[in-house]
């Protein structure tokens, strides 16, 4: 099954899985600075991501010659009917949504940096979990700017979340006697941070990813997949450049086995993670996607039980029970429309923000490609 053709919430679901592992590989990469650890996920993922990106540009051009001023030439489909099994492939992103995506990327590029410190100080299951409160903060951005209220599966799943978050945290054992890190009141204040960054990255991602879609709509081509994850990522490597300038922080240490890990971790998570994501992200509404992601915490919580020795208490565990159920609370809860990100609710309550896509997802039915 190609990717874009995965039902929106199967693709973030395998996308948070995959990201899940983020922690760990930085963890494992900590020889290296955060900023170098940062840079490496970003540039390392870059060219497998401008091939993708370049493909996909390809297939919209079609095998006889460039696009004409509606669509694919003809022998490609043919504006909408888009017939035979190659299909239209995707228009070149908008300018508005190339620099939406690279701005995303330096929100990118900060939110790593801070969550190497956060992991650091409360190590990579905790720093995870916290990180993770970006779920509310997505949803309270969503409502305030892009007027996307929260539905009420949501709303009646928060509580669970949050409870879970503060179990798998080991924020509620006694005089936190079980609490591992090297300072977790710091871990904690960083995290809150790291989760702002995380919010507004996704939220970017995906009015990029919606604005790209919104743009092709009428051309009958499929909203860009790879486009808008590589222009991100391009802007990550500028902005972890930058900002390790600024911090001082430009150090890799030891080369092995810190690149093999930071490879492994932009192949795993910037590259086949965020595309599964990315792919998703039109036809969902934005509290569904910051719901799914919260399976990531889950995720390195056991991955850094067996991989790192970091042993969470039964009240943890309990914690992860609270957040899958509050995951599948939210997403089964959820009215048929918000496997799209529904046109009709963006035409009634759309902001200044978005005029510039009326559109903000595709068009297409959740059984076509976004």
């Amino acid at each position: 099954m190609r990717v874009t053709t995965m039902p929106p919430v199967a693709a973030a679901t395998a996308g948070a899985v995959c990201i899940s592992s983020s922690a760990v590989l930085m963890k494992l990469a900590s020889t290296a600075s955060p900023s170098v650890v940062a840079l490496g996920r970003c540039a390392f993922a870059l060219p497998v991501l401008g091939v993708l990106a370049l493909r996909e540009h390809r297939r919209w051009r079609g095998p006889v010659g460039p696009v004409g001023p509606v669509g694919p030439v003809p022998g490609r489909g043919g504006g909408r009917s888009c017939g035979g099994g190659g299909g239209c492939g995707t228009a070149p992103m908008p300018r508005r949504s190339r620099w939406l995506a690279r701005l995303a990327g330096v929100f990118l590029a900060a939110d790593l940096i801070l969550w190497s410190h956060t992991i650091a100080a409360i190590g990579a299951g905790l720093g995870t979990v916290v990180g993770n409160l970006e779920v509310l903060i997505i949803s309270l951005l969503a409502w305030l700017v892009l007027g996307e209220r929260p539905g009420r599966s949501l709303v009646l799943a928060s509580p669970v979340m949050l409870a879970g978050l503060v179990l798998v945290g080991g924020l509620a054992d006694v005089g936190g006697s079980h609490a591992y890190g090297t300072d977790p009141a710091l871990g904690a204040g960083l995290g809150v941070g790291v989760a702002v960054l995380y919010a507004v990255y996704i939220l970017m991602l995906r009015q990029a990813t919606s604005a790209a879609g919104a743009g092709t709509a009428a051309a009958g081509a499929g909203t860009a997949v790879a486009a808008p994850l590589f222009e991100a990522t391009a802007g990550g490597v500028v902005g972890s450049v930058l900002l390790g300038l600024v911090l001082g922080e430009e150090h890799l240490g030891p080369p092995w086995p810190a690149l093999g890990w930071i490879v492994l971790l932009a192949l795993s998570s910037q590259v086949i993670g965020w595309l599964l994501i990315t792919v998703s992200m039109p036809r969902l509404a934005a509290g569904t996607i910051g719901a799914l992601l919260l399976i990531q915490p889950a995720g390195s919580v056991a991955l850094s039980y067996v991989i790192l020795g970091e042993r969470p208490s039964l009240l943890q565990l309990a914690g992860v029970a609270l957040v899958l159920t509050g995951v599948v609370v939210a997403v089964t809860g959820r009215s048929p429309d918000t496997d799209l990100a529904p046109e009709a609710g963006y035409s009634r309550r759309r902001t200044r923000i978005i005029r510039h896509a009326s559109a903000a997802s595709t068009d297409t039915s959740p059984s076509k490609s976004p």
